[in-house]
């Protein structure tokens, strides 16, 4: 398995799209890993400090995203330095989609993500220039959709992504509008620990959670766990934590989810980040949701959540733990085997299913069929890791393993 991800991670992207901003200080990437199937697809972020490196390594985490989520096609992700809080943003955003637009239109399908909203933002802007849908890419180069099957595709695709939730099974408040794309990826996350029990371990109910990072991701699969049950005993987020090691109730999960501004933590008791970082590792708790940055979770702090109970990690954030290496370094690899880790392509593959979903002919676009595909994609994904290797050990390896026989 090594060396066929060393292999993967070290093959030279197929294309490579550089841009640097006329009026700012701003600098992107586009990084199309392949043309797979014709097409490739992936998010656009945007952060201070972020890098080509950075790109790279997420254009080759999607692809092996999309043997899970599918479509059969290549990975790709879309990266600017920028520091997304600077007011200059909109029109940062404006001439970065100008000039990757033909790729958008032929081959590459894109969305939102760290920082960019794909509701608000990517979606605005590019219909400006004339794409139908940020996915137009994928449905021309992979489908290669005649016009009425593209009129569908795309129809699906722009009424089924900004979908604002009406079932009540989904959403945190009614007739507060969140959309499908705010809370698909967190759901995938908590449905992953609850598939995950149900394959591996037993009982989810009364089961403890920690929770790193408080925005879509995090806050949804908090919400979606409490609601089936589990404890969420802690909190970290980057302005500071809650601690409640009995358990925070359902209904508080659901306040401090409605109270959130952005995707910051609010609460009139909330603890420094210093105190709950120094305490939330050595909470007993069988869950961990990495759910903030990639890159934060570093071999100590699972050691310390291993000795008090720690039973699986459901990879919220893309990368989560603390190693150069794109997938799978000497930290990812140690939690592998020690507890039950279920990686990122498979636990957080939630946003890029609604896509493939979508773009299938004639689907049901109605809350309980968006969610129940995404469950039961994640679903089939951890059976055919049960039935190839049913210990509770080296569960993201194996899914690795399955992943690259795909691509390589």
């Amino acid at each position: 398995m090594k060396d066929l991800l060393a292999k993967f991670e070290n093959k030279r992207p197929e294309i490579v799209f550089e841009w640097k901003d006329s009026e700012t200080e701003a600098e992107g990437w586009v990084v199309i890993n392949s043309l797979r199937g014709g097409a490739a697809g992936g998010g656009t972020r945007m952060r201070k400090g972020l890098d080509k490196r950075e790109v790279e390594s997420l254009a080759k985490t999607m692809e092996v995203k999309f043997t899970v989520s599918g479509p059969a096609i290549g990975g790709a992700k879309s990266g600017i330095n920028f520091d997304p809080a600077d007011p200059r943003k909109q029109g940062v955003l404006e001439r970065w989609y100008r000039v990757v637009f033909p790729l958008l239109k032929n081959y590459y399908g894109t969305g939102g993500d760290l920082n960019i909203d794909e509701i608000h933002e990517v979606i605005p802007i590019t219909e400006e220039y004339g794409l139908w849908h940020p996915q137009e890419g994928i449905v021309n180069g992979h489908f290669k959709a005649t016009e009425p099957q593209k009129i569908n595709k795309l129809g699906q695709l722009r009424q089924g992504v900004s979908k604002v939730l009406e079932d009540v099974n989904y959403s945190p408040s009614l007739p507060r509008k969140y959309t499908v794309a705010d809370m698909i990826t967190g759901y995938g996350v908590a449905k992953a620990v609850a598939h995950y029990y149900e394959l591996w371990a037993g009982e989810l109910q009364g089961k403890r959670a920690i929770i790193q990072g408080w925005g879509n991701v995090g806050a949804a699969a908090a919400y979606y766990l409490a609601s089936e049950g589990v404890k969420i005993v802690g909190i970290i987020d980057r302005a500071g934590g809650l601690i409640q090691e009995e358990g925070f109730s359902f209904e508080e999960i659901t306040q401090l989810f409605l109270n959130r501004v952005g995707n910051t933590l609010l609460a009139d008791n909330l603890l420094s980040f210093e105190e709950v970082d120094n305490r939330i590792w050595d909470l007993p708790s069988e869950i961990f949701i990495p759910a903030a940055a990639s890159r934060l979770v570093s071999t100590e702090q699972v050691v310390r959540m291993q000795r008090q109970g720690l039973e699986v990690i459901s990879s919220g954030a893309n990368v989560p733990f603390k190693d150069p290496e794109i997938f799978f370094g000497a930290t990812g690899e140690f939690a592998d085997q020690q507890v039950s880790v279920i990686p990122d392509f498979v636990a957080n593959c939630g946003m890029a299913r609604v896509f493939a979903y979508l773009m299938e002919q004639d689907v049901e676009i109605t809350d309980e069929a968006i969610f129940s595909d995404i469950s039961r994609t994640i679903r089939q994904a951890l059976e055919k890791a049960h039935e190839r290797h049913p210990q509770k050990t080296e569960i993201a390896k194996t899914c690795f393993e399955i992943a690259l026989s795909q691509l390589l």
